[in-house]
């Protein structure tokens, strides 16, 4: 068995924020692989099902961001699962957007859902990490972290997160090579969410005028033209 976890806020009112998408990508799992409908327990929303033999259980805790632990610790105790038999998907503002990373262990990163979570069955679980870019400055994180994705976001995202709910069965199998290269191979067609821009320097030279010859007629006046006695 082994539990995969989407982290977010419960509520119409968050339900598209980039802090959500954690519960997206449970969502995407659920919907591709025809679970059955969501159980209001163990402080979340829970749903039980087997995807090419394995059995899977997805959570969505219902218990705000900062109480995720609650939630994940009651699913954990109940089934006898340790933090290898699980995988909680939450979003990275460290990634660019539509970039992922399958990561065992580690810090929590300011990530208040996996604070939450660390204390109450360790830092040895898998955490799915999915982009959501960095707002360039401290002071707007929260408004980036909690706003919406833009219509232009779901360009990347939709076939995202179809790619991780289609390959979700090698999440159970903790194959994270496997699953990243799956999923890369999936979205590799995906708009990019940053497409890459000249630099100010860069364009500058692009605008400016041909280089002049260093060699030739021309070259010889403009040297005699600028020379100095």
């Amino acid at each position: 068995m082994h539990l995969i976890v989407g982290l977010g806020n419960p509520g119409h009112e968050y339900e598209n924020h980039r802090h959500n998408v954690g519960f997206m990508a449970v969502d995407a799992i659920a919907r591709a692989h025809h679970f059955p409908p969501y159980r209001a327990k163990f402080h979340g929303l829970i749903a039980d099902h087997t995807i090419d033999g394995e059995r899977v259980l997805v959570l969505k805790p219902s218990t705000f961001m900062n109480r995720s632990g609650d939630s994940v610790g009651a699913v954990a105790q109940f089934y006898k699962l340790g933090p290898g038999d699980m995988t909680v998907i939450h979003d990275e503002l460290d990634l660019a957007p539509g970039k992922i990373r399958v990561k065992t262990g580690g810090g929590n990163g300011g990530h208040n859902g996996l604070r939450s979570i660390d204390p109450v069955i360790g830092a040895n679980y898998a955490r799915l990490r999915i982009g959501i870019g960095h707002p360039g400055h401290r002071e707007g994180v929260t408004h980036h972290v909690l706003g919406n994705f833009s219509k232009a976001d779901y360009a990347w995202l939709d076939p995202l997160l179809q790619a991780i709910a289609d390959n979700a069965v090698l999440l159970a199998r903790t194959d994270a090579a496997g699953f990243m290269n799956k999923v890369a191979l999936a979205t590799a067609s995906a708009p990019d969410p940053a497409p890459k821009r000249q630099s100010h320097i860069r364009q500058a030279r692009s605008d400016a005028k041909p280089d002049v010859p260093n060699s030739g007629p021309m070259a010889d006046m403009l040297k005699r033209l600028f020379r100095k006695d």
